[in-house]
């Protein structure tokens, strides 16, 4: 069984436990992905499910999207991704579905996600640099300050810190805790924060 889906972030929220403790907790809802086609080692070159996700209407995907859709006889979906295998899986067929009750919980799963863009941010804002003096008629409170050295190497060197821009890169949380899986609301709670804004897809596989 492949343990991995896509979903949408909903938001955080809190629950008790058994316990009474008050865990913190990210909503991802994850629909049912459709197989759209399985790829192998010797046509493709790699072992993968590519799964479709989302209403939408047909009008609004391109030629080869709407060519995929159409080979494989399903409805069109909004969302067209891959899940990469290690070995080929000849469990699943073109049609069938993969949903939230591959995950169990207490499960440990990595999350990967698109962070929130910050635009063009400083070394402060950006690397957590310090600031510099405030007083004595400083001009440099939150400037970079040095960057470069004198007559060697006579440039600035290749990643440097510098300001420029941020987030809006793909990140993966490595050990995220599932706490409870919700079957009839196609619903998924784990534990701590899951980077990304709200509504946008994230990709959950088994840690």
């Amino acid at each position: 069984m492949v343990q991995a889906i896509y979903g949408k972030k909903v938001g955080s929220t809190q629950i008790y436990d058994e316990r009474g403790n008050v865990l913190c907790v990210t909503a991802i809802e994850a629909e049912p992905c459709k197989v759209v086609q399985i790829k192998n080692v010797t046509s493709d070159g790699y072992n993968a499910l590519k799964v479709g996700f989302g209403a939408t209407k047909e009008n609004r995907l391109n030629k080869p999207k709407k060519g995929e859709f159409a080979k494989a006889k399903l409805e069109p979906a909004k969302y067209l991704k891959e899940i990469r295998l290690a070995d080929f899986n000849n469990e699943y067929k073109i049609g069938d579905n993969i949903d939230v009750s591959v995950f169990n919980v207490g499960d440990v799963v990595k999350i990967t996600g698109i962070s929130k863009g910050r635009g063009f941010a400083g070394v402060i804002k950006r690397y957590h640099f310090h600031r510099g003096p405030v007083t004595h008629g400083s001009h440099s409170i939150r400037k970079t300050g040095s960057i470069g050295m004198c007559s060697t190497p006579k440039k600035v060197m290749k990643g440097k810190k510098m300001p420029g821009r941020m987030g809006g890169e793909r990140v993966t949380i490595p050990g995220t805790k599932i706490i409870d899986v919700l079957a009839e609301q196609n619903l998924i709670l784990v534990k701590g924060s899951v980077p990304g804004a709200k509504g946008s897809v994230v990709y959950i596989r088994k840690a």
